[in-house]
């Protein structure tokens, strides 16, 4: 059975606390269709299906949950997509990491480094950030692998 812990709510304001986003996230997967961008609100938001690693056990478990989440950040100014084709909204990416690089500090540009050389990059007026999960998590069908140094 699951270990079915809290779900997380972790608020980003400085970028620092995107190191924390970035651990949470990382394995997370979604679709291209599961990206929106609101210029008008200067709000991108991401709703993925998180890899739970703040409950997984050393070795792989039947007990690794996964849990439908929202990635949302605010002050987004632009938005860009690399190595993404919009029209193919069927196609999955996972989350690697989420960097900042300051420009003109509290501004910058948040970029999630994704699978298959994607990135989205965001360029901010300051760091705000959330992650939220949303309602119970589900048996994984199977544990990230990293495999380093092998293509």
């Amino acid at each position: 059975m699951p270990a079915t812990s809290t779900p997380i709510k972790i608020a980003a304001l400085e970028a620092d606390d995107l190191q924390v986003l970035s651990a949470h996230t990382q394995d997370a997967v979604f679709k291209v269709s599961d990206i929106s961008w609101t210029p008008a609100d200067q709000r991108v938001i991401v709703v993925v299906n998180r890899f739970a690693w703040e409950d997984a056990k050393p070795r792989k478990s039947k007990d690794d949950e996964r849990r439908r989440a929202v990635l949302q950040f605010d002050k987004v100014t632009r938005f860009q997509a690399q190595g993404i084709s919009p029209s193919d909204k069927g196609s999955v990416l996972s989350i690697l990491a989420i960097l900042f690089h300051a420009t003109d500090a509290p501004a910058g540009t948040v970029s999630l480094v994704c699978s298959g050389s994607a990135v989205l990059k965001l360029d901010v007026e300051c760091v705000e950030a959330r992650l939220t999960d949303l309602g119970s998590a589900w048996s994984a069908s199977k544990r990230p692998n990293h495999r380093l140094g092998k293509p």
